[in-house]
């Protein structure tokens, strides 16, 4: 290669509108491991006073779990968060909104959430040219493969520019 020659440059970024594909399911790779520090700080700055996230005497007393839980809101932005750098790294526009939220089992501090999400519905904007309508389906799993959240979320998304 000589002076001149420029490399070549990829950046990485999430998928323009045209790249996804209803029922292929994206892995979000690497999981993450909740820690005691995470879940103490989240539930804090979010002035949730909940017992179960702060109180390791309390939630020992309590069946069925004996032990503090991970706040859900933390657990569901984690959910979102490990997607984001496959799937809309740059090319979404905003969260259009979330349905279907669960939490079929709760995160412990200490597990390591897995995450994979699935296209179900997509559709060019009426309102917005340049942009589409997503649907995802969110799941994430410990490091046992227990579902632990799923979530239902509609975003826009930019197209490709030209």
């Amino acid at each position: 290669m000589t002076e001149t020659d420029a490399p070549r440059r990829v950046v990485q970024r999430g998928l323009w509108f045209e790249e996804f594909e209803i029922g292929v399911v994206y892995e979000h790779r690497p999981g993450r491991t909740i820690t005691e520090a995470d879940n103490v700080l989240f539930t804090t700055l979010t002035m949730n006073t909940q017992a179960l996230h702060l109180d390791a005497a309390f939630s020992e007393q309590l069946p069925p779990f004996h032990q503090r839980l991970v706040n859900s809101m933390f657990t569901l932005s984690t959910l979102i968060g490990l997607s984001v750098a496959q799937l809309t790294q740059g090319t979404i526009v905003a969260n259009l909104g979330f349905s279907e939220v669960a939490f079929p089992k709760p995160l412990f501090h200490g597990d390591t959430m897995y995450a994979e999400t699935v296209v179900t519905d997509k559709r060019e904007s009426k309102s917005r040219p340049g942009e589409g309508i997503l649907t995802f389906a969110h799941t994430a799993r410990n490091q046992h493969g227990d579902i632990v959240a799923t979530a239902v979320r509609k975003t826009l998304v930019r197209k490709e520019p030209a």
